[in-house]
């Protein structure tokens, strides 16, 4: 079997949702800028409850007639998809990923990390899901797995309203909803001054008063803060008993994270903007965190999510992948022990985003997701035609 061509589809479609559907955002690394600070935008909205969405989807087809398809992403990484990896693919073995992985890796020498490496994920994870085709086997599978019948998956509530009222009352939604751990998103940094800080303060509270004491609340940073600013926040908010504050800082800048994994009354976490397993290299052997969150769609695929994983496991470091990939992160959880990655990252509002053009969109009930909802082959993703309004195939 040879690869013959890669296609890059860009679906159009409009989301109906009830307004708002983008309520708050999240902190960010420019807001240290005062003209960032209340920068807001409602991304795609076309009119009331009415949003587009716009989205590109990979194929990789084969001689064989078995296609891999994988998606969504960006178009700087379609762009770079066809420009500089697709002469890489066309006319090689897909089976052999390993061997084509290495090969867009040396090719990118300038693309280490960053929208290259996002690219090269991207590639990866659609040849996975030509090869659980090609052995009609679901990926986990293929991987080793199941090493389990149910996966816990937490919310993350990326763009709901912080302010503190809305904010207890969906938390309470979210626990009646099975979910036994939720992910909130600060909206304050060093540049808010104190009224910031006591906001982000106020957010917890609220948080933990609405979901009581058994559930596992989780806070996100966004690389905004600082050192200082993390520590005094973190002193004010322990006892509201966090399970870990997110990527407090950038994410070069690993001896910051060592300081702050040895001070901080609450474990931290990050990894989400960190590519490949040499990367993670320095963050596990320093112990820079207390739990790793790579994007399989970011930080090389599925291939090097299983790398980066046993790297963790020698360190006894939970790796707990960024969710915006649903049905690769669920397939790349299902084939690692329990103590390896323990639960699955649901971004609410993302995942109605990325998977508005799948026909089964990949959503937890009651807090968890099956692992037999991944018995399809391959990756088990198709594309809902009744979803497009109109398409094209992206060509430079």
């Amino acid at each position: 079997m040879k690869i013959t061509e890669t296609k890059i589809r860009q679906l159009h479609g409009v989301m109906d949702h009830e307004e708002p559907f983008w309520e708050e955002r999240l902190v960010r690394p420019l807001d240290i800028y005062p003209e960032h600070r209340n920068h807001n935008n409602d991304m795609g909205r076309i009119s009331n409850g009415r949003y587009l969405m716009t989205s590109n989807f990979l194929e990789i087809h084969t001689d064989d007639e078995i296609t891999g398809l994988s998606g969504p992403f960006s178009l700087l990484e379609a762009f770079l998809i066809q420009t500089q990896l697709s002469p890489i693919l066309v006319g090689q073995d897909p089976l052999a990923i390993e061997r084509l992985w290495d090969q867009m890796y040396r090719h990118s020498i300038h693309g280490r990390k960053g929208e290259t490496m996002m690219a090269i994920s991207v590639v990866d994870c659609a040849l996975w899901d030509l090869k659980g085709k090609a052995f009609n086997r679901p990926v986990y599978s293929l991987l080793g797995g199941p090493t389990r019948e149910t996966i816990q998956a937490y919310a993350s509530c990326l763009q709901f309203s912080v302010e503190p009222q809305k904010a207890h009352d969906r938390i309470k939604d979210i626990v009646g909803q099975g979910y036994k751990a939720t992910k909130w998103f600060f909206r304050h940094g060093p540049g808010s001054g104190k009224e910031g800080m006591q906001a982000n303060v106020h957010l917890v509270e609220a948080l933990r008063d609405g979901a009581g004491e058994d559930v596992d609340i989780m806070m996100d940073a966004w690389s905004s803060w600082d050192i200082p600013y993390t520590l005094k926040v973190a002193n004010q908010i322990e006892k509201y008993d966090l399970k870990w504050i997110e990527e407090p800082v950038l994410a070069d800048k690993i001896d910051s994270y060592v300081e702050l994994q040895r001070n901080s009354p609450i474990s931290i976490s990050g990894g989400e903007h960190e590519y490949t397993r040499w990367g993670f290299r320095q963050i596990v052997e320093k112990k820079a965190m207390d739990y790793l969150q790579p994007d399989i769609y970011w930080a090389g695929g599925i291939s090097e999510l299983v790398k980066i994983c046993a790297l963790a496991s020698t360190f006894d470091m939970p790796v707990i992948p960024h969710g915006h990939s649903a049905q690769a992160t669920a397939h790349l959880i299902a084939s690692q022990t329990p103590s390896v990655c323990p639960i699955q990252e649901h971004l609410i509002k993302w995942n109605q985003v990325h998977q508005f053009f799948l026909e089964d969109p990949l959503i937890p009930i009651n807090g968890e997701i099956e692992v037999s909802r991944l018995n399809n082959p391959g990756m088990g993703i198709k594309i809902d035609a009744g979803k497009i309004d109109s398409e094209q195939i992206l060509s430079w």
